[in-house]
């Protein structure tokens, strides 16, 4: 993979990858609060120039970097996070299916800019 920096948004909702000045791609995700705060990733995009180039899981490590730093969980529900977290289970803990549940619900009741 090329040199790729990664940049938290928090205040947008996404985690960002750059090559050099130009975005790669990014996971747009939303920070639940309740029952249990957690970073809740909903797509991850890459760029078309960029596919094959292992931006997704740079992505998708650095939000568990992120979370674990923070010490909150991370919920997946993008479909490719889930698959990462699947593959990477020393990296991404297991979420209480709970926790997935009051994440959909959040979506549901809040689809605006997903």
């Amino acid at each position: 993979m090329s040199d790729v920096q990664i940049r938290d948004d928090r205040a947008a909702g996404r985690l960002e990858a750059f090559a050099g000045d130009e975005l790669a791609g990014h996971i747009q995700y939303f920070v639940l609060e309740s029952p249990r705060r957690a970073l809740v990733p909903v797509h991850t995009i890459v760029e078309p120039a960029h596919e094959g180039q292992g931006v997704a899981g740079s992505l998708a490590r650095e939000l568990y970097g992120i979370a674990a730093r923070e010490g909150v969980v991370v919920a997946p529900l993008c479909p490719y996070v889930v698959r990462w977290a699947e593959r990477h289970p020393e990296e991404a803990p297991a979420v209480d299916p709970e926790l997935l549940r009051a994440a959909k619900d959040w979506l549901i009741a809040h689809p605006e800019g997903f």
